[in-house]
C-alpha cells in the first residue's frame, strides 16, 4: 500500500537522532504523531505555558494535515495528553483546543490529565488521525453527540462514523445531567462508562461486537488491586475471542472523582455488516494474571491493532523488572511476533504511543525512543511517547501501543 510522509520544513524536532515522521499517510488514513511545543533543536518553547503550547501544538498539527493536503475538518481523533495537579478544569483545556479548529470541524476527542511530560516545561502533547479518501474526496460522516449527557464543548462529539471506520471519545462515568456518578467506586464507574459507549455505538449504527481496539484509562497505582476489577468489569462487555486492549494507570483524572476514561474503535461494513476479522494470540507471549478476553492483535479488513505490548510472563510478573532498555526490547520484539502472525512486519506500522515510567526529564524518553525507533525502517511511523509515575504491573516500566496497515482495496 502506497505512504507518504510528512516532515514539514521549520518544524519542530526531537534533540536526539531518530526515524519517527511527524505524519503518515496510509490509504484513506492520516496518523500525526504527537505534536508539542518544540523548536528545530528540540528545545521547549513558552515553558509552562498550557494555553500558548496547546495553540501552538494544533498549528503544527494543522501543518501535518496541509502537507497532505488534508484539513481539520477531515479529523475523527484527537488525543491530549497536558499536565494538569488538579487545579485546571479540563472542559476549559479542551475549550482551548476547540478555539484552535474551524466551526465545521466535528472530532472526537480523549483529554488525559498527566503529572508532567517528556521534557521540562512541556505542557502539552496531542497526537490523532485523520480520514480523507486518496481520490481527495471526504469520507461519508456521521455523529453521535450526547446532547445534555456530555462534557465536551463544540465541535466535539462522543462518536463518529467515516466510512467503515467508527471512533468513540473517551466516555466518562456520567449521568444525563453530565455529574459524575458511582463516586469511589471504579467497577461502577466502569459499567456506566460502558452503558455510555453501546449508546454511542448504536447511534452509529454499531456495537460492542463490531469493536477493535480499546484505551483504558483508569486512575490508579501499579499492581493489581487498581487493575483488576475494572478491568474484569469491561471485559464482560465481550464475546471470545475479544478486541486488542490497552490499560493504563494513571495518578488522577482532572476531576478526582472520575476514575476511569474508556475510548474505543471499532469497524463494520459500510452497508451494516459485520466485517471478520483475523486475531492474534502467538504462544511465545505473555498474558494477565486474570484471564480477559482480549487478544494481542487483530487484522480487520486491511487494519492491524495492537494491545499494549509490555515485558511480562504467563502469569502476568514482569520480564527485566523495572530495566526500561531491555522491557523496551522485549516489548518491541513481541510487537514483531504479533505482526508477523497477521501477515505483515515493522514497515506496515503507521503510529506508536509508548508510555514509560519515568520522571520529567529527557533521560527516561531517551533511553526507550531511540530503541524504539531502531526496529523502523528509516522512513518510520509517527510516535508520541508519555511519562507516567507507574504502569499497571509492578516493576513493569513500558507499555507500546501500535496501528499498522496492510494491503486491501477498500483502503487503497
Amino acid at each position: 500500500m502506497k505512504r507518504q510522509y510528512s516532515w514539514p520544513n521549520n518544524h519542530w524536532n526531537w534533540p536526539i537522532q531518530i526515524n519517527h515522521k511527524h505524519g503518515i499517510r496510509c490509504g484513506s488514513m492520516i496518523w500525526v504523531g504527537g505534536q508539542v511545543d518544540l523548536n528545530e533543536k528540540g528545545e521547549v518553547q513558552n515553558a509552562g505555558d498550557l494555553s500558548t503550547q496547546t495553540k501552538n501544538s494544533m498549528a503544527y498539527f494543522g501543518r501535518v494535515l496541509d502537507d497532505f493536503k488534508c484539513q481539520f475538518s477531515d479529523l475523527v481523533v484527537l488525543l491530549c495528553f497536558y499536565v494538569n495537579d488538579g487545579s485546571i478544569d479540563e472542559f476549559e483545556f479542551l475549550q482551548q483546543v476547540a478555539d484552535c479548529l474551524p466551526k465545521d470541524c466535528q472530532t472526537t476527542i480523549t483529554a488525559i490529565s498527566v503529572p508532567y511530560l517528556a521534557y521540562d516545561g512541556m505542557m502539552v502533547e496531542i497526537e490523532g488521525y485523520a480520514m480523507r479518501r486518496p481520490t481527495g474526496e471526504g469520507t461519508t460522516r456521521t455523529h453521535a453527540r450526547l446532547n445534555g449527557e456530555t462534557r465536551l464543548p463544540e465541535p466535539f462529539v462522543e462518536g463518529i462514523r467515516s466510512d467503515k471506520m467508527i471512533f468513540v471519545s473517551g466516555q466518562y462515568p456520567i449521568d444525563d445531567t453530565a455529574r459524575v456518578i458511582c463516586q469511589g467506586d471504579i467497577v461502577g464507574q466502569t459499567n456506566a462508562v460502558a452503558s455510555r459507549i453501546s449508546k454511542v455505538l448504536s447511534e452509529l449504527g454499531s456495537s460492542f461486537d463490531d469493536i477493535v481496539k480499546i484505551n483504558r484509562w483508569y486512575a490508579g497505582g501499579s499492581g493489581i488491586g487498581d487493575f483488576e476489577a475494572a478491568s474484569l468489569a469491561f471485559a464482560n462487555c465481550f464475546k471470545e475471542p475479544g478486541p486488542a486492549a490497552t490499560g493504563i494507570p494513571v495518578p488522577r483524572h482532572a476531576d478526582a472523582e472520575v476514575l476511569i476514561k474508556i475510548a474505543a474503535v471499532a469497524m463494520q461494513g459500510e452497508d451494516g455488516g459485520y466485517l471478520p476479522r483475523t486475531h492474534s494470540w502467538p504462544d511465545s507471549l505473555w498474558d494477565w494474571h486474570v484471564h480477559l478476553p482480549y487478544k494481542h492483535g487483530l487484522k480487520c479488513d486491511g487494519m492491524i491493532f495492537l494491545g499494549g505490548q509490555v515485558s511480562l510472563d504467563k502469569l502476568g510478573g514482569a520480564v527485566y523488572p523495572d530495566d526500561l532498555t531491555a522491557q523496551t526490547h522485549q516489548a518491541m520484539q513481541h510487537i514483531g511476533t504479533i505482526l508477523k502472525d497477521l501477515g505483515a512486519d515493522y514497515d506496515n506500522v503507521c503510529k506508536v504511543l509508548t508510555v514509560y515510567k519515568g520522571d520529567c526529564g529527557a533521560e527516561d524518553l531517551h533511553k526507550n525512543l531511540p530503541i524504539r525507533s531502531s526496529y523502523f525502517s528509516e522512513v518510520g511511523p509517527a510516535s508520541t511517547g508519555v511519562p507516567l509515575p507507574v504502569l499497571a504491573y509492578d516493576s513493569m516500566v513500558v507499555e507500546i501501543d501500535i496501528y499498522a496497515m496492510v494491503g486491501t482495496a477498500n483502503f487503497d
